[in-house]
């Protein structure tokens, strides 16, 4: 193309803007979401909000490291800069080839972003960015570099610069502006620079060597040392205050050989393959932790069925409690906080909401629990995925140095998501069975997103990352840390590449240190839709790997009923009523007790029940010292009777009652005889129960009729619930309706704000509206119906908002003006009396 066909350069970001395409706007909107919330007026409003401060650190927070490094070379390079000055900084004198490759791709971005902006002979950082990134005293710029040999010497005396200017070698001049432009020219041209630091002393390079990577100021005393003075002489050090130097940037990037950054990173860090299993034991191993993460979600909420941890006042559980959870699900306190926090994101427990608020089961947990087991899984990974709050938080403190609590405030991290599914989709780009080396998983996600990974609470992405990983691992989604066949259907991610000859293991979990340097296509998140179809496929994998529930238990002659595997639901039920759980692992271990028996009368069951069910379920016989156990405490239940009074003991055997009174245990209860076979007490009748069966005996509830009260299990649940929402990161991506319909409306609007009008048109104060009065107005509109010329005009709606359009009139009656409405892109009617004036366009406009 030549210079004449070559279109104008942009003089502004809002004229780049302008000059994109439809797809390019689009790019751009879906990127940077908060630019279009709301929804600019035109490309001027939309070109001003990209470079407002926190859209600008939204953005850059979203590079990857390459990128970024690519803004930082701009931000100390001329503004503007050619690409070749660019590439320079980049690729340095050597010209690194993966750094001269990367670097079209990295500067595509920044333009797709509405970070720089300008033709390849004209790059601009929008000023924002530059403000964010250029070096300074009080902000140190990423790339160690220092000011400019002109920014460093703008306070200095015109005499003290001729000084520098003839030691450094160079002819005086006649003012300052000249010799400091002499002087900045010498330490950019490579031979000169390179005999004039031929001539220096060697400890005076030494101080160089210190300073040229950054950072680039250092300390002086008021008669500084020979070899800091052969320096200060020649202006390879300038004194920016008393007592304090700087190394120009010139001279750094002389010494540097051009490079702003001591090591770019063009090419992304590779996972590593730090272990390869066989496929088959990967998706067996998370099978299994799935089905102990189904056992251990089911035993957090029967335990809290009738009413769980009490809630703090400022919300969520005590450390007590968590560690009273922590040792019922024999797990460490982290991994407690893990279940309960997975549980709450779910919709499975809740606060009840009572005035002695208590955390329990929901009623979404009766549901969960009639689902196959496969779906159960599916719902708790899909929950975990989505949710933002953080259970490796859980211990550690805020920012008012307040300990963060399970279930409490305070836990909500909007990038938890979207690090979780990075980290599996980096999983997912491995070979099958391979797992990956944790560090490198790390250190690729710090060069993704290295503003947010380095400088933010603490490196809060890399231990996101680094809970991701464990977590996954106690859920099933992965296997001896590789990913399994349900974890990657949970993706929605395509099959895995095939391992290589040298990745092959020589046994089931042999390990590696094979190193895998392929980039896999990034996986994006799912829509929610997406998202339940890859669910429903992740559990129909699942399925086939998960033991077939049993209807049979083995009945021991201590006492003890063995389960071989998980029970069907009814059976577990009912098992968990009448025994204690004693040990768990491959099998279960059941114990039965005389209060685990009296659990089971008090829930309505007769003795004769508890015999039939038994030995309907049990593939040995039932030993005898069991069956005693029952008829005994069958026989003592219901002796003594409870009811309320304050409390009062009811028994026909009046020498029960006075045991009773002589025991000294039952001193705390406050008991005194009423009558033969009643005694009252001080105690609450729930208290009194308790203490009654700590001594030995087996009383039983009644009501005020004298019935016996039976306790239901599952007697708690909490009035209905929604699981929490996830905090969002930010504005959310717009879906392919709304971004049309914004670029449709700034399009419009920008039709309207940039349409040439003619001379003498009357615009309101400050050109935003046209005044004319209504017969003008009128005479106007039934004049460009005629002639089919557009029109531009201010409008009020009937909110009061006022806009300004571009019409083509077609009809004028009634009041109204019937046109087509350039900046709607549809034929609208608008009343007189709300059109604030009207203005004709210039003849040339398009």
């Amino acid at each position: 193309m030549s210079t004449e066909d070559r279109p104008p350069a942009p003089r502004s970001l809002a004229e780049a803007l302008r000059a994109r395409g439809d797809a390019s706007l689009g790019a751009l909107l879906r990127s940077r979401p908060d630019l279009i919330t709301p929804v600019p007026t035109d490309l001027t409003q939309l070109a001003t909000r990209a470079g407002t401060r926190a859209s600008v650190v939204r953005a850059l927070e979203r590079l990857d490291r390459f990128a970024l490094q690519t803004a930082e070379a701009l931000a100390v390079a001329a503004d503007p800069a050619a690409y070749g000055e660019l590439l320079g900084l980049m690729a340095g004198d050597d010209a690194d080839p993966a750094v001269v490759a990367a670097l079209p791709h990295a500067l595509d971005l920044l333009r797709e972003q509405a970070l720089v902006w300008g033709d390849d002979d004209r790059l601009r950082l929008v000023r924002t960015a530059r403000e964010l990134l250029a070096p300074s005293p009080q902000h140190p710029s990423p790339t160690g570099l220092g000011p400019t040999v002109q920014e460093a010497t703008a306070g200095m005396s015109p005499g003290r610069i001729q000084e520098i200017v003839t030691a450094a070698g160079l002819a005086s001049t006649h003012d300052s502006v000249s010799a400091v432009t002499a002087l900045a020219g010498l330490f950019t041209d490579r031979v000169r620079m390179a005999a004039l630091l031929a001539e220096a002393p060697a400890d005076s390079l030494d101080v160089l060597e210190r300073l040229v990577w950054g950072p680039p100021y250092g300390q002086v005393t008021a008669d500084p040392a020979p070899r800091l003075r052969w320096l200060l002489d020649r202006g390879l050090l300038l004194p920016t205050a008393p007592g304090t130097v700087v190394l120009p940037r010139e001279v750094a990037l002389h010494l540097r050989r051009g490079l702003a950054h001591r090591t770019p990173e063009p090419v992304p860090p590779a996972v590593e393959t730090a272990a390869v299993h066989r496929p088959q034991v990967v998706d067996s191993a998370a099978a299994g932790q799935a089905y102990t993460a189904l056992a251990t979600v089911e035993e957090l909420l029967k335990d809290w069925d009738e009413g769980g941890p009490a809630v703090l006042r400022a919300g969520g559980l005590s450390v007590r409690d968590l560690k009273r959870t922590a040792v019922a699900l024999d797990v460490p306190e982290p991994v407690a906080a893990f279940w309960v926090e997975l549980a709450y994101a779910a919709g499975l427990i809740a606060s009840d909401g009572e005035a002695d608020e208590r955390y329990a089961a929901t009623p979404a947990y009766d549901e969960w629990l009639e689902l196959p087991a496969a779906e159960r899984w599916s719902r708790l990974v899909t929950a975990w995925l989505a949710a933002t709050r953080t259970a490796g938080l859980v211990g550690g403190r805020d920012a008012k140095d307040r300990t963060l609590s399970a279930l409490g405030p305070g836990l909500d991290r909007s990038a938890a998501p979207e690090v979780r599914h990075r980290v599996l989709a980096l999983l997912a780009g491995l070979p099958e069975g391979a797992a990956p080396a944790a560090g490198s998983v790390l250190a690729r996600l710090r060069w993704e997103r290295p503003l947010r990974g380095d400088r933010r609470e603490d490196d809060l992405r890399g231990r996101l990352a680094e809970w991701a990983l464990s977590e996954a691992e106690h859920l099933g989604a992965t296997g001896r840390g590789a990913l399994s066949a349900q974890g990657r259907a949970l993706l929605g991610a395509p099959a895995a590449p095939a391992p290589g000859p040298e990745a092959e293991p020589s046994g089931p979990g042999d390990k590696l240190p094979v190193h895998h340097h392929h980039r896999p296509a990034p996986l994006t998140a799912l829509s929610p839709a997406e998202q339940a179809v890859a669910s429903a496929a992740a559990a129909r994998l699942l399925a086939p790997l998960l033991p077939e529930p049993l209807d049979h238990v083995l009945l021991q002659a201590d006492l003890t009923a063995v389960a071989p595997g998980p029970l069907q639901r009814p059976l577990a039920d009912m098992l968990g009523v009448l025994a204690d759980v004693e040990s768990k692992g491959g099998a279960t271990v059941y114990r039965f007790t005389p209060g685990s028996v009296r659990r089971a009368l008090d829930a309505g069951r007769a003795a004769s029940d508890l015999h039939a069910f038994l030995a309907a379920h049990s593939r040995t016989p039932v030993p005898q010292p069991l069956a005693y156990l029952i008829d005994d405490v069958a026989r003592r239940h219901g002796h003594l009777r409870v009811g309320a009074a304050s409390a009062y003991v009811r028994c026909d055997d009046d020498a029960v009652l006075s045991e009773i009174l002589a025991d000294k245990r039952g001193a705390g209860l406050g008991l005194r005889r009423l009558a033969p076979t009643v005694l009252a007490a001080q105690a609450d009748p729930a208290g009194l129960l308790e203490g009654l069966r700590a001594m030995g005996f087996a009383p039983a509830a009644e009501s005020a009729e004298g019935d016996v009260l039976i306790t239901r299990a599952l007697a708690h649940r909490t009035p209905p619930r929604t699981a929490p929402e996830p905090v969002p990161d930010g504005p959310p991506v717009p879906d392919d309706t709304l971004l049309a319909a914004a670029l449709r409306a700034i399009r419009a609007g920008d039709l309207a704000s940039t349409t040439p009008r003619k001379p003498g048109a009357a615009p309101a104060a400050n050109g935003e509206l046209p005044r004319t009065g209504a017969a003008e107005t009128l005479a106007t509109m039934q004049a460009a119906v005629l002639t089919g010329e557009a029109l531009w005009i201010g409008y009020v709606n009937a909110e009061g908002a006022a806009s300004q359009r571009v019409i083509a009139p077609i009809r004028v009656e009634g009041g109204f003006v019937t046109a087509y409405d350039h900046t709607a892109d549809e034929v609208r009617t608008y009343p007189l009396h709300r059109i604030t004036g009207v203005a004709e366009l210039a003849d040339d406009a398009d």
